[in-house]
């Protein structure tokens, strides 16, 4: 049984908080606050944050913040991650005021990943309402998911379905060629029942992550938000179209973090503990031409 219930939020590091800010309210739809810390936290619903933006020298993908189904979830986690081998630092006072949680534990992953495994929120539940009409899936689902590099896979893989407990929702080997090498892409879910809060790809990126995924309550809204991506001048990385695991219709872009970021609807909500693993022969049903996001 997974320890984990959903991707919660996710931390940035940015040498322009100003880029994010813009990103955020006019192309993503969500709303900039300025924290005390001197961060900026981007919001999505009723939690002081989602995604949150902290000043540094890099523009890349810093921590995942993994949410425990509840305390006793949370000590087996830290307790397993101990007993693989893995360095559990314990959140400071700072960082765990800076979350809104009541515990956090640091850990990097055997690829490399940062981590803030998490319990207990602690901040406000204000009302919230996107400038430009957005309402997000988020609540229990946690902020979407995310795409991570592992390399090496095997010991990544076995930390987060042995260590954290999460279920393997689909198998995907991806060849760019016939005669490229297989790139191993596994997607796995958390207790949510979102279809993969977590997904690890078998290649390197130098921002720490692949890409992350939020998603919308309507269609129309990815549309919207894919021409306010062409206003905007923010760089395609993938066309509309609709996946084959997760039947997930998106698109995309480029964020000022130097990763990609999905935007989509209709994601598929999944049974944990009666889901059978299924094995994607193509990364999509229809569209989602990656290709232009090297021109």
């Amino acid at each position: 049984m997974s320890k984990i219930q959903a991707l919660a939020y996710v931390v940035v590091e940015s040498s322009n908080l100003q880029a994010w800010r813009h990103y955020a309210e006019q192309v993503l739809g969500m709303a900039a606050i300025d924290a005390p810390d001197g961060s900026l936290l981007l919001r999505m619903d009723e939690r002081d944050f989602r995604i949150a933006i902290v000043p540094g020298a890099q523009d890349r993908y810093r921590a995942s913040g993994l949410l425990a189904v509840d305390q006793p979830a949370f000590d087996a986690a830290v307790a397993e991650l101990k007993a693989a081998g893995i360095a559990v630092e314990a959140g400071s006072i700072e960082t765990i005021l800076a979350r809104r949680v009541k515990d956090l534990a640091n850990f990097i992953d055997p690829a490399g990943n940062r981590h803030e495994l998490v319990w207990g929120y602690t901040g406000g539940s204000a009302a919230f309402a996107s400038k430009l009409g957005v309402t997000f899936k988020t609540g229990d689902y946690g902020v979407g998911h995310t795409v991570l590099p592992a390399i090496p896979f095997e010991p990544e893989l076995a930390l987060f379905k042995d260590a954290l407990g999460m279920g393997l929702s689909d198998v995907f080997n991806f060849q760019m060629a016939p005669d490229a090498p297989v790139i191993r892409i596994y997607f796995l879910h958390a207790a949510s029942g979102r279809h993969h809060s977590v997904a690890l790809a078998e290649m390197p990126n130098p921002a720490g992550c692949v890409h992350m995924m939020v998603e919308v309550e309507k269609l129309t809204d990815v549309g919207r938000a894919y021409e306010r991506m062409r206003a905007h001048g923010v760089k395609e990385m993938a066309t509309m179209g609709e996946h084959e695991n997760d039947r997930m219709t998106s698109f995309y872009m480029m964020t000022p973090g130097n990763f990609a970021i999905e935007y989509g609807y209709g994601g598929l909500i999944i049974e944990p503990e009666s889901w059978q693993t299924t094995h994607t022969k193509q990364v999509s049903i229809w569209g989602h031409d990656f290709s232009v996001g090297f021109r």
